[in-house]
C-alpha cells in the first residue's frame, strides 16, 4: 500500500529551496556592505579622515579611546537599520528574520578575519555585533509583522455600484421585475402585499357562474 505523502509545513525548505536562500544571503551581504561603504565614506569625508577599506573590514579600526573609533560604532548601528528595509523586501517573513540577520553578521565576523589574519580581539567590536545584530532582528520582525497585518482590500462595493446604477434599495420603491412595494436583498427582489404579480400574470377576479336551463324541447 503506497502511503500518502503529507504536504510540506509552511516555512520549510519547499517555500524556500537552498538554492535561493542562497541567493538571497548573497545579495543581502553585498547589500549591507554597499550601504556600509556608502555611509563610511560620507563619515570620512566630513570628518575629514582618509577612506581605505580597513575602516570597513578591519576590526582594528573600532577603538574605544578614539573618536573616529566610536563614531564607526554609530554609523554601523545605522548601517544595520538600513539592512532591515533589504530584509523587509527580500525575506518579508518575520520568523526567517533571525536567521538572516545572524548570518550577515557570522559572514561578516568570517570576512573580517580573513582580512585581518586573525579573530577581532576587541571588546567594542564584539559588543557592537552583538548590539547590531540584536537591532536589526528586532527592527526586521516588527517591519515585517507591521506588513504581514496591514488589511487586505478588495475591489468593489456594493452600495458604490447599487448607486452608480440608479437602483434603490429603499422599501416602498419599485423593483425591476416591475413589483410594487418591493426591495431588494442582495440582488433578489422582495415584493410585498398578498401575492399580487407574483407569476407575472394579471389580476384575478372570481366571475359569477349563472346555470343555464335548457327549455324542453
Amino acid at each position: 500500500m503506497q502511503r500518502r505523502r503529507r504536504p510540506p509545513r509552511a516555512g520549510t525548505l519547499a517555500d524556500l529551496p537552498p538554492l535561493k536562500i542562497l541567493r538571497k544571503i548573497v545579495l543581502l551581504q553585498i547589500a549591507y556592505y554597499i550601504s556600509a561603504t556608502a555611509l563610511i565614506l560620507f563619515t570620512a569625508l566630513v570628518a575629514g579622515t582618509a577612506f581605505s577599506p580597513d575602516l570597513i573590514l578591519s576590526w582594528r579600526s573600532l577603538r574605544g579611546d578614539t573618536t573616529i573609533g566610536w563614531t564607526l560604532g554609530l554609523v554601523w548601528l545605522l548601517n544595520s537599520a538600513v539592512g532591515v528595509i533589504f530584509l523587509l523586501l527580500w525575506v518579508s517573513r518575520s520568523k526567517l528574520i533571525p536567521d538572516f540577520a545572524l548570518t550577515i553578521h557570522f559572514l561578516h565576523l568570517v570576512i573580517t578575519s580573513f582580512y585581518t589574519h586573525s579573530l577581532p580581539a576587541n571588546f567594542l567590536w564584539w559588543g557592537l555585533q552583538i548590539v547590531s545584530s540584536a537591532l536589526m532582528t528586532f527592527l526586521g520582525m516588527w517591519a515585517c509583522q507591521w506588513r504581514e497585518l496591514q488589511p487586505i482590500a478588495f475591489g468593489g462595493n456594493a452600495s458604490s455600484s447599487g448607486a452608480g446604477n440608479g437602483s434603490s434599495s429603499q422599501p416602498g420603491n419599485s423593483t425591476a421585475g416591475g413589483e410594487e412595494g418591493g426591495g431588494s436583498i442582495f440582488g433578489f427582489s422582495v415584493g410585498r402585499g398578498r401575492g399580487r404579480n407574483r407569476d407575472g400574470g394579471g389580476d384575478y377576479e372570481m366571475v359569477g357562474m349563472k346555470e343555464r336551463v335548457d327549455d324542453p324541447v
